[in-house]
């Protein structure tokens, strides 16, 4: 049995969870041949640590958004010139990877963040890891910080990102795979209106950051649409929700099933949510219009940016009646038609049929590293010739 190791940054659910479960419970399903175990490496390295800087992320977007969104670029979204340097924890987070590894004894990495990427990328320049590892991106872009040297395999969300990662790595191996998304969100081909009256799903709320509460408000004097409110597990938006007793708005808990969710798309016919790649990616999925309300600072802001180039998603103005907003796309063939075309755009630079062709990939990389070994030990036991 293969031991693939995932390793995403932060306890905190985020998209880096969300695609490492999803590729785990693709390979379960496709072969037997594997072991899965993800781990946190700040969690791994200390626990308090790991909470600490959870609740200072959480605390520096929600006060004070702009100064996160500076330090972003200053520091994970720089010219290629300019190089990283994690100066003093550099070498106790190389060590503690390198123990991490000593210990899991994996046959291949699994990255869904920058950071175990970056310290990985390092460790096998210095000749300290000899594993197969795989950068799988959770954004519409790749940040400074992801390993680049060293990579073996990177499963990319565009073919605009393929185009500029080929000229700084030009002999890796570049897959576009679109930012990975559960097995059990099925693809939609066609949708279709369910009823006169639009049904709106509204994402976003199980952080408290985003201002839902401050749209859902608006949203009661809406007369022409339907509003399903995606609360998560934050109780304070459900029960001011639900205080409201609203027919054209429900709240609604945590969905823990994502064939619930699944289902969830199919029942709506748009989505309102803020840019981040596994929402989008699964709207995408199910071909469903996306309205984006706002973005966090950060990577969420250059995924909007993104998103916006390709008319994937329908920017809202916070400043004019969001119902007319909403009606003014959804009952407008022409611009139904120029969003449908760039969804079918994008879809179309995605290289492998299907989702299960990611296990085919892995399979592959793992034989080929196993040959390689094989090849090293009969190399190395051979007897001198004279």
């Amino acid at each position: 049995m293969k031991k693939i190791l995932f390793l995403p940054l932060l306890q905190m659910q985020s998209g880096h969870h969300q695609v490492a479960e999803a590729l785990m419970d693709l390979l379960k399903k496709h072969t037997d041949d594997f072991i899965f175990k993800k781990i946190d490496l700040l969690s791994y390295t200390n626990k308090s640590l790991e909470k600490v800087i959870t609740n200072g992320y959480l605390n520096w977007i929600r006060y004070a958004p702009e100064t996160y969104n500076l330090a972003y670029k200053s520091f994970f979204y720089v010219p290629p010139t300019k190089k990283h340097s994690f100066k003093w924890y550099e070498p106790l987070f190389l060590k503690k990877m390198e123990q991490l590894i000593a210990e899991e004894k994996p046959d291949l990495l699994v990255c869904t963040h920058g950071f175990p990427s970056y310290l990985l990328s390092k460790l096998k320049m210095k000749g300290k890891c000899d594993l197969p590892i795989i950068n799988v991106y959770t954004d519409f872009f790749i940040n400074s910080v992801w390993g680049r040297e060293g990579i073996d395999l990177h499963l990319l969300p565009s073919q605009e990102v393929k185009a500029k990662l080929s000229r700084k790595v030009p002999n890796q191996q570049l897959i576009v795979t679109g930012i990975p998304v559960h097995q059990e969100m099925t693809k939609t081909f066609t949708r279709k209106k369910h009823t006169n009256r639009l049904k709106i799903l509204l994402s976003g709320g199980n952080s408290g950051l985003g201002g839902i509460l401050k749209l859902a408000e608006e949203l009661k004097l809406s007369t022409n649409l339907d509003f399903l409110i995606l609360c998560g597990n934050n109780k304070k938006l459900y029960d001011e929700i639900h205080s409201w007793d609203l027919e054209h708005i429900k709240p609604l808990r945590y969905l823990s099933s994502r064939l619930e969710m699944n289902q969830l798309y199919e029942e709506v016919d748009a989505i309102i949510s803020k840019p981040g790649g596994v929402t989008i990616s699964e709207a995408i999925q199910k071909k469903l219009p996306i309205f984006v309300h706002s973005a966090l600072p950060g990577q969420e802001k250059i995924n909007l940016r993104y998103l916006k180039t390709q008319n994937l998603v329908f920017e809202l103005n916070l400043t004019t009646p969001l119902e007319s907003q909403l009606l003014s796309v959804l009952t407008d063939q022409k611009k139904m038609n120029g969003w449908e075309h760039a969804i079918d755009s994008y879809q179309q630079g995605m290289e492998l049929e299907k989702p299960e062709k990611i296990v085919d990939l892995i399979e592959s990389i793992l034989d080929q590293k196993t040959s390689s070994r094989q090849s090293r030990l009969v190399r190395y036991s051979s007897p001198l010739r004279i």
